[in-house]
C-alpha cells in the first residue's frame, strides 16, 4: 500500500542516558557521599568482554577514563555507553572520559537537539550506571543507601532529565528490586507525579530474585495496575545475555540478545499474573518484534496439546496468545522481517525506538530507516507504530 503521508514526528521508547556526575552527589546525605556513587578519573587497562560478562579493574597503567565508584564497585564509562557519531570500527569496550562522549549522552539540551536532528518528538531514557533496572543497587550491600540511590535516581530522572523538557524526556524510573513492597510504594510516589513507566527484570531469578510465577511480585504489580504504570523490560535486565559459552564473542550474546524477552513473554503468559492482574501492561524494550508470532503460535500449541501435564490449565483459562493483544507491547527500531509480520502481531502492539547514544542506535537516520522499512505500511499504522501506540501506552500528552 503506498504511502501518501510524510512520516510523523517519532516517539522513541527505548533510549539511553548516561547519568552525569552529580546525580547522587547532589541527592545523598552527606554521610554517604564518600560511598555512595561518584565520579572519579583513573587509568583503565585492557577490558574483556566474554560470555555476557564485563571484566575490568582499574590499574596504574593505562589512558585516564572516568570510572563510576560505589561501595567496592568501580565501573568505567565506555564508549559502547555512548556511540553515536562513532565510527562503527571505533566502537569498542575501551573507557572514556565524559569530554569524549556526545554531549547529549548525559545533557537535556543537546539531547533535545540531537532527536530534532533525528526526526524524534520524545524519548523515554534507561538508565546506564544503575544497569536496565537498578540491578547495580540490587547487588550492594547497604541496603538503605541503595534505596536511597533509587530514590534520588528517580528525583533526578523526574525534576532534572524530564523536569523542564515539555514532555520531550519521559520518565522512566527504577525500584528497590530486592523488596517488592518497597517496590510498589515506590512506583506510588511516581505516579503521584505523572510517572507512568518504571523499569522490572525480564527475569528476575537471574538475579537472585523469586519468579513472576511465585507470587511474590503481586504487590508490585499492583501498583503498577492501579497507577497504569507500564512495566518497561529491557533486553540485559536480567543481568545475563543468552550466550552459549563462556568463551562466546560478544557477537553470539548480541545476536541472541531478543532471547531473554522472548523467555520472559512465555513466563507471563503462562504464569496466571495477566489474569489476576487484568489491567496490567507489559513493554520489551529493545526486544524486536520478528520473533513475536511464532512464540505466540507455540505457546498456543503447548497449552492445548499438553493440558494434562503442562502444569496450567488450572492457571490460564484461554489460549496463551489471547492475552498478548490487551497486555503486551513489543519495542524494535531496526526490525524489516517484524514489520513483515505487522498483521500477526497486531498493529496496536507495537512501537518505535531509536537506542540513542548505543552502538546499535540508529541515529541520525531513524526517519530514513523507518520510512524504508515501513514503505509497505499504511499511513495509519506508520503512525500508530511510531508514535500513536506510545502515547496511549504511557498516557502522553501529545497529538497522535
Amino acid at each position: 500500500m503506498p504511502m501518501s503521508e510524510p512520516l510523523p514526528l517519532i516517539i522513541s521508547v527505548d533510549d539511553h542516558v548516561v547519568e552525569p556526575p552529580n546525580v547522587w552527589q547532589d541527592r545523598l546525605p552527606a554521610k554517604y557521599l564518600e560511598v555512595g556513587p561518584r565520579i572519579v578519573r583513573a587509568p583503565m587497562p585492557e577490558v574483556e568482554f566474554r560470555g555476557g560478562q564485563l571484566k575490568v579493574k582499574p590499574g596504574s597503567e593505562g589512558v585516564p577514563v572516568d570510572w563510576w565508584y560505589y561501595e567496592d564497585l568501580k565501573r568505567p564509562l565506555l564508549r559502547v555507553d555512548s556511540a553515536v557519531g562513532v565510527p562503527r570500527d571505533e566502537v569498542t569496550m575501551k573507557g572514556v572520559t565524559y569530554e569524549d562522549m556526545r554531549p547529549g549522552s548525559y545533557e537535556v539540551k543537546p539531547r533535545l537537539d540531537d532527536m530534532d536532528a533525528n526526526h524524534i518528538e520524545a524519548a523515554l531514557c534507561f538508565p546506564t550506571f544503575p544497569r536496565f533496572c537498578g540491578q547495580t543497587f540490587t547487588e550492594a550491600k547497604d541496603k538503605d543507601l541503595g534505596l536511597l540511590c533509587v530514590q534520588a535516581y528517580n528525583d533526578w530522572m523526574v525534576e532534572e532529565w524530564c523536569g523542564d523538557t515539555d514532555g520531550r524526556l519521559i520518565p522512566l524510573c527504577l525500584i528497590p528490586l530486592w523488596d517488592a513492597e518497597l517496590a510498589a510504594t515506590e512506583v506510588r510516589r511516581n505516579a503521584a507525579r505523572g510517572v507512568r513507566a518504571v523499569c522490572f527484570s525480564e527475569i528476575p531469578p537471574h538475579l537472585g530474585l523469586p519468579s513472576i510465577h511465585s507470587g511474590y511480585w503481586d504487590s508490585f504489580f499492583a501498583a503498577c495496575e492501579e497507577t497504569s504504570t507500564v512495566v518497561c523490560m529491557h533486553i540485559g535486565s536480567s543481568s545475563r545475555m543468552p550466550a552459549t559459552s563462556a568463551d562466546a564473542p560478544v557477537a553470539v550474546a548480541a545476536t541472541l540478545s531478543f532471547g531473554n524477552a522472548m523467555s520472559s513473554l512465555c513466563d507471563f503468559l503462562f504464569s496466571g499474573v495477566l489474569i489476576r492482574f487484568p489491567r496490567l501492561v507489559l513493554a520489551y524494550s529493545e526486544g524486536q518484534i520478528g520473533w513475536i508470532p511464532y512464540i505466540l503460535e507455540r505457546a498456543d500449541t503447548v497449552w492445548e496439546e499438553n493440558r494434562a501435564w503442562g502444569g496450567v490449565a488450572d492457571i490460564v483459562p484461554e489460549k496463551p496468545s489471547s492475552y498478548f493483544k490487551d497486555h503486551v507491547w513489543g519495542c524494535f527500531f531496526d526490525d524489516a522481517h517484524g514489520l513483515r509480520s505487522v498483521e500477526e502481531i497486531g498493529e496496536d502492539n507495537i512501537t518505535y525506538e531509536s537506542d540513542y547514544p548505543h552502538s546499535d542506535s540508529t541515529w541520525p537516520h531513524t526517519k530514513r530507516i523507518a520510512e524504508e522499512q515501513m514503505a509497505g505500511l499504511s499511513d495509519e499504522q506508520r503512525r500508530k507504530i511510531v508514535r500513536g501506540n506510545a502515547i496511549k501506552l504511557f498516557g502522553l500528552d501529545f497529538a497522535a
